[in-house]
């Protein structure tokens, strides 16, 4: 018998959570967006990841460089190579442990958005997967993670709705 395969991320770009969110998304500027992925994914995703991979901190560093780019104290450059070069290649190596890798990609996904918004999904998708698969592991029915994929597309919105800003330009 053979093993299912994995995904790596959660949802659909079509699911109403997802068309919601980005609709919220497209409201707000670049520096609330990326202000709320990185908040987002250190209260909610980082510590799935720091609790399954105690002795890697790519993905905070991820975080706190986005975050000095945007405080001025880091050059672009030097912040896509920690997001690109640390923590997803940090990603890539955790092929066994679907959690674990998909936090680390929602957090350098938290942490592009200082470069580009768009990049806010990938916190959605991955995110998402990261919670499912920390709370009931890879063999459940896709329903089971539709579920808690819309669960956690809530929590984000929410999340966002609380920062967001009317009209921002």
């Amino acid at each position: 018998m053979s093993k299912k395969k994995t995904r790596k991320t959660l949802g659909r770009v079509d699911a109403p959570h997802i068309v919601s969110l980005m609709r919220l998304i497209e409201t707000q500027s670049k520096a609330t967006i990326a202000e709320w992925c990185m908040n987002y994914a250190e209260a909610h995703i980082l510590p799935i990841f720091e609790r399954r991979r105690p002795n890697d901190g790519h993905p905070r560093l991820a975080i706190a460089a986005a975050r000095n780019w945007f405080d001025g104290k880091k050059k672009f450059p030097e912040v896509r190579n920690i997001i690109l070069n640390e923590c997803h290649a940090s990603a890539r190596e955790l092929g066994n442990d679907p959690s674990a890798q998909a936090a680390a990609r929602a957090c350098g996904q938290a942490s592009a958005c200082c470069h580009a918004p768009a990049h806010s999904l990938g916190l959605a998708f991955y995110g998402a997967a990261a919670v499912a698969y920390d709370r009931i592991g890879t063999n459940e029915k896709p329903e089971a993670y539709d579920k808690i994929f819309a669960e956690e597309c809530a929590k984000m919105e929410a999340a966002l709705r609380t920062v967001s800003a009317e009209n921002e330009p």
